[in-house]
């Protein structure tokens, strides 16, 4: 049960979260964090909380003892860096403008916006709306497959995670959200993902990914006959990232079988994976786009659904209708975002520096059997920790272990799947603050199998 639990990030039940807070937190920060779990509601993924943050900028967080760590975890919003000059300048600027846009009225700066993403974007892809959260907007995704092809069942991925809110869980396919929660979408198929490390289909027994993963899709496709979308991640927060093939395989198949393919990029777009959107990596334009996230500029809280034109069919209903649809402040935050990335080329940036992480972790893979496998793309990058390589079993306890040493030496990330060491910094991170990142994870995996006797 533990394990499936840990798919989406490392949990706060756990005996090394309750020693690495003996030995680091003071009586000041021990009452604030008794006071948090005073009031807030508890679940598994934060409350009760591992610290206290007073400060935070650029790539790194302060916490409320004045310690610094690199942020290679952010959940995903500091594309820009946290408190960018650039946003904090703009979103102060619109405060004194127009702080809020009532229903019915539009605004210069959300049009702004929606102008931008559609420029941005390649293809046909030329209608957009904005909401407070990514979980909404994959709500909203869902609700237009459904009035644009008068079918309401769907294809997503085991592993997934698209939000929080119930019709996002139904699509998602992590236990710690769906097990026991009781009835869910109807219609909500799942297929294994494209994970080549650990395929259901046995491919690394063959010699490497042969697409059995994306013809199960296509076989879903064919044998139900009336799969309204294909909703999934280009690439999967773990990471894994598919083929190419992958993708252009299924782009085909829901095109043959009047499906639509809506792609989920609310963790890793605008810039993280070497281009402005991910789906630009695997050659394929997909029916619709949530992003999220990063858009805000790690200010706001502001997605995105970006549509086909041609699926703007729902003129008479109400797809989002969310108070903050148009939220100047958000819009604003998001506009000075892109520039900034746009500005300092740093999806290029991701590109060249992620490349670079990736053959460090490559050499560090031969020197610690702790390591099983490695992967990412742009500055999504992952480390999968096992216990042998032959059985390929979930160094769960040590990848904790790994994670509570680094966090001792000024460096926060996150782990998925219970094992798997995920590392998503700031794309304004330099070359020799990567590096030292990288000298601290290792310094910590000789620490770990030195105790377990690897």
């Amino acid at each position: 049960m533990a394990k499936l639990l840990r798919s989406e990030g490392d949990l706060n039940i756990s005996g090394n979260r309750d020693a690495w807070q003996k030995a680091h937190i003071d009586a000041k920060c021990r009452a604030l964090l008794d006071e948090d779990a005073r009031y807030f509601l508890r679940q598994a993924l934060s409350t009760p909380c591992l610290n206290a943050l007073r400060g935070c900028g650029g790539i790194y967080i302060e916490d409320l003892q004045g310690r610094r760590y690199m942020d290679f975890h952010g959940n995903n919003v500091h594309q820009a860096g946290f408190g960018n000059p650039q946003v904090l300048e703009a979103v102060k600027k619109q405060l004194d403008e127009l702080p809020f846009c009532t229903r019915r009225y539009t605004n210069r700066v959300a049009v702004d916006l929606a102008r931008k993403l559609v420029e941005m974007a390649p293809g046909d892809l030329d209608k957009v709306l904005f909401c407070p959260g990514g979980s909404e907007a994959v709500g909203i995704a869902l609700k237009l497959a459904r009035m644009a092809t008068g079918r309401h069942k769907t294809i997503s991925m085991w592993d997934a995670f698209h939000g929080a809110g119930l019709d996002a869980i139904s699509i998602g396919g992590e236990s710690i959200f769906r097990q026991d929660i009781g009835p869910l979408l109807p219609g909500a198929e799942h297929a294994p993902p494209p994970d080549e490390y650990r395929c259901v289909f046995g491919c690394g027994d063959r010699g490497g990914c042969d697409m059995t993963c994306a013809r199960y899709v296509e076989y879903m496709l064919e044998k139900e006959g009336d799969i309204a979308a294909v909703i999934a991640e280009p690439i999967r927060s773990t990471p894994y990232i598919p083929k190419p093939e992958y993708w252009q395989r299924i782009r085909k198949a829901c095109d043959r079988h009047g499906a639509l393919l809506i792609l989920d990029e609310i963790p890793h777009a605008l810039g993280r994976t070497g281009r402005m959107f991910t789906f630009e990596n695997f050659g394929v334009v997909p029916d619709m786009v949530v992003i999220g996230k990063g858009l805000g500029g790690g200010v706001f809280p502001l997605a995105a659904l970006i549509a086909r034109g041609s699926l703007d069919v729902a003129a008479e209903r109400a797809l989002g209708h969310y108070t903050h649809e148009k939220s100047p402040v958000g819009c604003a935050a998001a506009l000075a975002a892109i520039d900034f990335i746009e500005k300092n080329d740093l999806a290029a940036h991701a590109r060249d520096l992620g490349a670079y992480a990736l053959d460090r972790l490559r050499g560090m893979m031969e020197a610690h059997p702790l390591i099983g496998d490695v992967r990412g793309i742009g500055l999504f990058l992952g480390m999968e920790l096992v216990r042998n390589r032959a059985t390929r079993e979930r160094a769960v306890e040590e990848a904790e272990a790994v994670m509570y040493a680094a966090l001792s030496r000024g460096l926060s990330f996150k782990l998925t799947m219970g094992n798997i060491v995920t590392l998503t910094p700031a794309l304004v991170i330099t070359r020799e603050e990567m590096d030292r990142a990288l000298d601290i994870i290792e310094e910590c995996l000789y620490e770990v199998e030195g105790q377990s006797g690897g």
